[in-house]
């Protein structure tokens, strides 16, 4: 059995997979938001009420909104704030008396997708979350590609490519860069691109909902954001040439990706042709914790 934890900033949830990876039980609980403590006991609960009602243990992977320093082993770039700097995995592991293994969430999103997903089967996978932030994650032949600095797949955080010139030099990110792609892709960056334009403040969904109605401004901004993906998707394109790219998040329901995003790849791919799929999530919100549960894969 394989047991998955996704931490995220509102619910910890949980899965329980059997071999095959069928869900055996999965439930969640609320997040205690700014209490480190509380959430390793979270955590702990959520696992050993899980085990006790199914009658056995589980390997046990976790998905978190950042990832663990390989130099100093605690935890950096979480939105949720309360787990940077501290030692996550030391912790839950004295805490269950046994060893987890954790990976950025993004990472457990494209693992999931790459094992029994969309791109089940694809030998190179891209899996990417625009959502409230826009990360990344690459499998290879079915295994995690995490890199040497535990950063593989964070394109979010380089500048959108091929910009134009009324896109210079781009809002500014949190992480304190300008241009990120972050910025331009994220749910949130295109509620503020629509309310800076219109003055009304609408959020993603509700963009999609009014381009499909006419609404002009929304259907321009979204063909804009569609470039701007496009592009983005494309630089990933020249460097990794995936087979396959998975969307997750929010915006990955906005079904207009599908058709219009490949169609304007081959201006900025640099190849005669792009065959690379682009397509939504088998597995949808479930995705994540699915993906902590496979950080354990078969042969482990």
């Amino acid at each position: 059995m394989r047991i998955g934890i996704d931490l995220g900033g509102s619910k910890i949830e949980i899965i329980a997979l059997d071999a095959a990876g069928n869900t055996l039980l999965r439930r969640r609980m609320p997040t205690p938001v700014g209490d480190y403590r509380k959430t390793l006991y979270t955590i702990k609960q959520l696992i050993t009420g899980s085990e006790q009602q199914l009658g056995q243990e589980g390997t046990i992977g976790i998905g978190i909104p950042g990832s663990p320093s390989p130099a100093t082993t605690l935890i950096r770039n979480a939105n949720s704030t309360c787990l940077n700097t501290q030692p996550l995995q030391h912790d839950i592991q004295q805490l269950l008396l046994r060893k987890v293994r954790i990976a950025n969430d993004a990472n457990c999103f494209a693992l999931s997708e790459a094992t029994d997903g969309a791109a089940a089967g694809a030998a190179s996978v891209f899996g990417i979350i625009l959502g409230t932030g826009t990360g990344g994650g690459i499998v290879v032949n079915g295994k995690l590609h995490e890199g040497t600095n535990l950063v593989a797949g964070e394109w979010g955080h380089n500048p959108l490519p091929w910009m134009r010139a009324e896109e210079f030099p781009g809002p500014t990110c949190w992480c304190g860069k300008e241009g990120c792609i972050e910025t331009f892709l994220s749910g949130p960056g295109l509620s503020r691109q629509y309310q800076r334009i219109t003055g009304e403040a609408l959020s993603a969904e509700e963009i999609a909902t009014a381009a499909a109605h006419g609404n002009a401004a929304a259907e321009a901004l979204l063909q804009q954001y569609e470039s701007r993906l496009a592009r983005a998707l494309a630089s990933v394109i020249n460097l990794l040439d995936p087979e396959c790219i998975v969307i997750g998040g929010g915006l990955s329901n906005l079904h207009r990706l599908y058709q219009n995003v490949p169609a304007l790849l081959p201006e900025y791919v640099f190849s005669d042709s792009v065959s690379t799929r682009i397509v939504p999530p088998l597995h949808g919100d479930s995705s994540g914790v699915r993906g902590a549960a496979w950080l354990w894969p078969a042969d482990d």
